[in-house]
Formats: C-alpha cells, sequence, structure tokens
C-alpha cells in the first residue's frame, strides 16, 4: 500500500485498517493482530498498537486485555445503539447552528448542501462519494458551532455509521431521493433558525436510517 503525508504512521495505519473494517474486509469479532500487521504493512508494532488504539476511539474495534482487538460487532442491537447516540449528537448540533451562524457562513453552508445534493441526483450515484459529501456537511456545520468536544464526538462517530452505510448501501442507494429532501427541508429550517423543526427532521431521519441498517443486517444474518 502506499502511504501518504501529512498523516502520522499511526493515523495512516489506523485509515488503512479503518477502510477495511467499514468495506467489511475485516469481518464483525475478527482479530487484528498487532504482529501480524505490523509485518503486513513493514512498520513498527509500536505503530500499529497506536492505530489500533485510534480504531478504539473511532468505535470500530474493541480491545479486551489479555485478548486483544477485535472488530466490533455490527448487528440490530448495536447498530440500533449507535444511531440513537449518533442522532442525538446531530441534533445537538443542528440546534447550535440554528443559534449561532452568520451570514458569513450560509454560502459555505449552502455549497456543502449543494454538493451533496448533487452527488445523489447522480443517475450512477457513488455511494462512498455520497457519504464523503454527506459528512462535509457536518464538518462545515461543526466550524461554524465551533464547540470542540461535539466536533470531537461527532468524529469519531464518522468511521462507525460510515461502516453501516456500505453495508446496506443498496437500500441507501434507493433511498437517495429521500435523503437529498431531508437536506434541502433541514437547510431551510436551519437558516429560518427552527430549532424545533430541526430538531424534528434529524430525529426522523435518524429513525428511517436505523431501520434501513436493521433492515440490512437482517437480510445478511
Amino acid at each position: 500500500m502506499d502511504f501518504q503525508v501529512p498523516n502520522t504512521l499511526a493515523e495512516q495505519i489506523a485509515n488503512y485498517l479503518a477502510e477495511r473494517i467499514m468495506t467489511g474486509q475485516i469481518r464483525p469479532g475478527e482479530r487484528l493482530q498487532e504482529a501480524t500487521t505490523a509485518n503486513e504493512l513493514k512498520v513498527s508494532r509500536a505503530s500499529v498498537k497506536e492505530a489500533l488504539y485510534t480504531l478504539e476511539r473511532w468505535h470500530l474495534i474493541e480491545i479486551t486485555p489479555r485478548k486483544g482487538a477485535s472488530a466490533t460487532k455490527l448487528d440490530a442491537v448495536h447498530a440500533s445503539e449507535l444511531y440513537d447516540v449518533y442522532m442525538h449528537l446531530l441534533i445537538m448540533l443542528a440546534r447550535r447552528l440554528c443559534e449561532r451562524w452568520q451570514e458569513e457562513d450560509k454560502a459555505e453552508l449552502l455549497l456543502a448542501v449543494e454538493k451533496v445534493t448533487g452527488q445523489m441526483q447522480s443517475k450512477d450515484a457513488n455511494i462512498a462519494a455520497v457519504v464523503e459529501a454527506s459528512f462535509n456537511v457536518m464538518e462545515v456545520c461543526c466550524g461554524v458551532v465551533g464547540n470542540p468536544y461535539l466536533t470531537e464526538a461527532l468524529t469519531n462517530f464518522k468511521p462507525a455509521v460510515s461502516r453501516a452505510y456500505y453495508l446496506s448501501a443498496d437500500r441507501y442507494r434507493q433511498d437517495l431521493d429521500r435523503t437529498g429532501r431531508f437536506f434541502t427541508r433541514l437547510t431551510k429550517a436551519i437558516l429560518a433558525r427552527d430549532t424545533d423543526d430541526s430538531e424534528a427532521l434529524v430525529a426522523e431521519f435518524g429513525a428511517h436510517q436505523k431501520e434501513l441498517i436493521q433492515q440490512a443486517l437482517a437480510s445478511s444474518a
């Protein structure tokens, strides 16, 4: 593999392993051996260990004393718990955004939403590109809100949520029209500073997304 700067070596290893977990190349429950990974990537075990701690923070692996690291489970229960917490964080972000956005923020917010809705309208929508553009909207919103604790929490959830999206890619692709409408309606609510409508839209969207993922998990069981 070809590691790229400017990320640290440990971050590059974490990103590489995260992609393999998110795309199912490393399956839920599968062990990640420090020595094996270090040999495979021709890096030090210390760098791999640091990368594993990052993956644990991203909710992609769990590290158990005397047992080591393994990819986290992703069944209906875990998916439900993941989305319950993630959507509460997004609701907080939406409410703070309603309160804090300024006129100079408007153009960047609208451009981010335009990019993701444009990706969704493509005839052969690339799910990876749609997911990345969706998270870019979140990142722009985090920058406007300016709460470092909320930003960190949401950033740490990104890989686990991406994993869920990839798992339910077929259902998600069929649902892009609805997702596009969600972004459009949420943008209008936020620009109107309507916190109640923004919260309701995120809660409704989150519940629907959770249902899609649970359906995908049930069909693959």
